[in-house]
């Protein structure tokens, strides 16, 4: 029988839950450091916001959480969830197909409940330090709890931090910094009423700008969105009375001036920069082994293990644009059976060779190093990492319906969540 580990898992949101399970499962002693006083992770909403509303001084008190307060979950119920408890059918109170936030973390808050993932849990402690010992194949985890330093020996680590806390602003507009108004990352973003009767611009093409955008409107004068996009239509939307779309950003004045490339000049109140998040893990210490940079934590095999230190650390959640939670589910139980021994990892050449032959397969295809660890809507990773666990792949009907989702997602993201329930029920008249 293998020896259990001692494995550290940081982080208590979704992918520390589910690793934490997995981890369990496989006989390993866990402790999941959570630095909130509740689980959750992205999911738990916090009114707070930072001293720094764009997120640039490194040395801000952190708001970790970073939803606004209407948020609503972009997939579907059918889709949510893990294989053996699965979020379809389960309600808290808000029973739509796309519920709000508060009802997904009650859904998390139950499955650590009964899988007994919460007793892994040790809250209000920040991870400050991981660090590789020299010369043995453990990691020193420090942490702090009510500014109290305290310090352990793992066998190995489990990166499940999230990729949601540290914003990356627009930065490189010209004069956006010394611009004298009111400016914010969506980070900081929690509800429209500060916003009455001001003119707003937001930079930004993905969901937050839609969302935040649409509600602002109810409450302000006028809304202006930016895309760097080269396919933006620039024009007033149909169904708004008080909403540009325009082009990049050229650049903005000390008189509260935003001039778009478009050529139109508008004198605004507020910029909300809705423009992502950076990967950060300022906690983790390799010696130069792992690398973060544009959003591409390298070398991950896998997107998981580093090569020269697998399988004593790994990361669960690097991925992005696609399915979450099924992901997740799959490669934890990759790290759990891979740390107990019941599978075996290629050689440590050959995962790297493996790593760069996806890196040079990206840059001929043009693929920026920021996409590396996007699922980009496709299943094909999720067989993937079923194969390296030898099991049976997601079902097709699983396939099916996510295919379909995501078509009437990027087709009408204005009112994908109705029309695709209304396709639901037309297909299951059929």
């Amino acid at each position: 029988m293998p020896t259990p580990l001692k494995v550290a898992v940081i982080g208590a949101g979704l992918s520390g839950l589910i690793a934490g399970r997995e981890l369990e499962r496989e006989s390993h002693e866990v402790v999941v450091f959570e630095k909130s006083h509740r689980l959750g992770g992205v999911w738990v909403y916090d009114p707070r916001t930072e001293s720094d509303l764009l997120g640039i001084d490194p040395d801000r008190e952190i708001v970790h959480g970073t939803i606004y307060k209407s948020l609503r979950t972009n997939s579907p119920r059918q889709i949510m969830g893990f294989s053996d408890y699965m979020f379809e059918g389960k309600e808290y109170g808000d029973p739509r197909m796309f519920p709000g936030h508060q009802e997904f973390l009650s859904y998390l808050e139950d499955f650590a409940k009964k899988f007994g993932v919460t007793k892994l849990i040790r809250f209000n402690s920040e991870v400050t330090r991981v660090e590789l010992l020299d010369s043995t194949n453990e990691f020193v985890v420090e942490w702090k709890t009510k500014g109290v330093s305290s310090s352990e020996v793992f066998d190995a680590v489990v990166v499940c931090n999230g990729h949601n806390s540290q914003p990356r602003a627009a930065l490189d507009i010209p004069g956006i910094l010394e611009w004298p108004k009111k400016q914010l990352h969506a980070h900081n973003y929690r509800v429209p009423e500060p916003f009455q009767d001001q003119v707003v611009v937001i930079i930004g093409n993905e969901s937050s700008a839609y969302d935040i955008s649409r509600e602002l409107s109810t409450v302000a004068k006028e809304v202006h969105l930016s895309s760097r996009s080269p396919n933006v239509k620039v024009s007033k939307l149909e169904k708004y009375n008080n909403i540009w779309q325009h082009s990049k950003i050229d650049r903005v004045f000390k008189d509260g001036i935003v001039k778009f490339q478009d050529e139109v000049s508008i004198k605004a109140d507020a910029i909300i920069h809705c423009t992502g998040y950076e990967f950060y893990i300022p906690f983790l210490k390799t010696h130069g082994i792992v690398t973060i940079e544009d959003k591409c934590v390298s070398p991950t095999y896998g997107n998981v293990f580093p090569p020269q230190l697998a399988p004593r650390l790994s990361f669960v959640g690097l991925f992005h644009k696609g399915m979450t939670f099924l992901p997740a589910e799959l490669q934890s139980k990759w790290i759990a059976r891979a740390l107990s021994g019941k599978i075996s990892l290629p050689s440590e050449t050959e995962m790297l060779d493996n790593v760069e032959q996806v890196y040079r397969e990206m840059e001929e295809k043009g693929i920026p190093k920021s996409y590396t660890h996007s699922l980009n809507f496709q299943m094909d990773y999720m067989d993937w990492l079923s194969d390296q666990l030898g099991i049976t792949r997601p079902p097709q009907k699983l396939k099916d319906f996510y295919a379909r989702f995501i078509e009437r997602f990027l087709y009408d993201h204005e009112g994908f969540r109705e029309t695709f329930k209304e396709d639901l029920l037309i297909c299951d008249e059929m």
